[in-house]
């Protein structure tokens, strides 16, 4: 399935993605009077198959009868999109994860997964525009990334097993000041001002990924083509990540794990070539199976 949040008045309702349109899950329950149906897209995650299951059964009748809920369907360009996931306890992010993106930013391919992280203000949505910060950065990069997002609590998973623990998977532009980012030799600063983590559209299953490890991955600033790759090129694949990560930390439903970004990005041009994201500019990150994430980016208003 394809999982979304609709942003309305009175709260976010969780949506998902049918072919007849957006079923907005609060409002069909209440034509069918359902019981024990998750709205809200922490509860399927944090549900676990049980709350996955009802949910499914439901959309599936949904499916069979889209006149009976033809008041919960929506265009998508009727809605405004939240965030495809809401609160995620962890953001966890991993650099220099693209073969080629390590060789355009002269540095060495890791020997062991870089780790640094993110927190909840960066979160943002599919639609959102997204505030440059003059006061305080002139450099903010694009960075197109897939986000696996777990589904079970996860410890000291082997690497075999570790895609059992995956709820789902998005797209992500892991937004980056390089002049605060590179202040320090920690990046957390550049990486953690407002909304620079827009996620969606979609959070996407996991059944309906067979292989996250091979997936077209994508930018457009203004139209233009500047990251053009496949996840083929982690230097450390989604499984190895999850099992990584999980050898150190407990990770929980909900929490995020960004996996990095191939090469293209504006660092990574000869200095007299870089043209950093500025006011009025569009960001599209497109990933196979999952969606085009399009944002655009305005002037901080204090």
């Amino acid at each position: 399935m394809k999982l979304l949040m609709i942003q309305k008045e009175e709260g976010a309702h969780l949506g998902v993605k049918l072919a007849a349109g957006v079923l907005d899950i609060v409002e069909a329950v209440k034509i069918n009077d359902e019981q024990n149906v998750p709205t809200e897209v922490m509860e399927v995650i944090e549900g676990g198959s049980d709350a996955l299951l009802s949910l499914t059964r439901f959309v599936e009748k949904a499916s069979a009868a889209p006149e009976t809920f033809a008041a919960a369907l929506y265009h998508e360009e009727e809605i405004t999109f939240g965030p495809c996931v809401t609160a995620p306890r962890k953001i966890i992010c991993i650099g220099l994860n693209y073969r080629k993106h390590a060789f355009e930013t002269n540095a060495p391919i890791p020997a062991y997964p870089i780790l640094f992280n993110k927190f909840d203000n960066t979160i943002a949505a599919h639609g959102e525009d997204i505030p440059l910060p003059a006061k305080v950065t002139c450099q903010v990069d694009y960075e197109a990334e897939l986000v696996i997002v777990i589904g079970k609590k996860t410890k000291y998973v082997e690497k075999e097993q570790a895609l059992e623990h995956v709820f789902g998977y998005c797209c992500v532009n892991d937004l980056s000041a390089r002049d605060l980012q590179m202040r320090t030799q920690q990046w957390l600063l550049g990486k953690s001002l407002d909304k620079f983590s827009p996620l969606g559209p979609y959070l996407v299953t996991a059944d309906e990924i067979d292989n996250p490890n091979n997936l077209s991955i994508g930018c457009t600033v203004n139209g233009e083509v500047r990251q053009q790759s496949n996840t083929s090129d982690m230097v450390f694949s989604c499984d190895e990540i999850v099992s990584y990560v999980s050898q150190h930390m407990t990770l929980s439903p909900g929490d995020i794990i960004l996996t990095g970004t191939p090469e293209g990005v504006v660092l990574g041009y000869p200095e007299d070539k870089r043209v950093w994201l500025k006011p009025g500019d569009t960001v599209t990150i497109e990933i196979e199976k999952l969606g085009s994430l399009t944002n655009r980016f305005v002037e901080e208003v204090h």
